[in-house]
């Protein structure tokens, strides 16, 4: 399997738990690596042969501005649960980031690996 790869995305997203939380916008930096097989766009040179990395980050910031979660942990899954179905990918990793969330800390957030049930449960044959 090839990993096209996505790094750094920022998005401002109302996130978190706390009243004061929810009362403004917060940057959040996502992470992700994309399970594909590029080897039919690697022959044609079309991007409309290849998992289109411009595409899944522009859906990827629509659906992370527009989100209302209060765990970094719930929109990780949700946007997962979205590449998935959206972009046909059989596998992903995510990372999502909040920094700044933990006084004396740069980053805290998540680490997520998802993929396919059908394509895990053909991979284990």
């Amino acid at each position: 399997m090839d990993i096209i790869y996505i790094n750094d995305l920022r998005i401002e997203a109302v996130i978190g738990v706390y009243a004061w939380e929810r009362q403004l916008k917060q940057v959040l930096i996502f992470d992700l690596e994309l399970g594909t097989d590029i080897r039919k766009a690697a022959l044609t040179d079309s991007v409309a042969d290849t998992l289109n990395y411009k595409e899944v980050a522009k859906r990827v910031m629509a659906f992370g501005t527009d989100s209302r979660y209060q765990l970094v942990e719930s929109l990780a899954e949700a946007v997962a649960e979205l590449i998935l179905k959206e972009f046909d990918t059989p596998w992903l990793r995510l990372r999502l980031n909040k920094q700044g969330a933990v006084r004396g800390v740069r980053d805290v957030g998540v680490i997520i690996e998802r993929g396919r049930r059908e394509e895990a449960w053909h991979g284990s044959m």
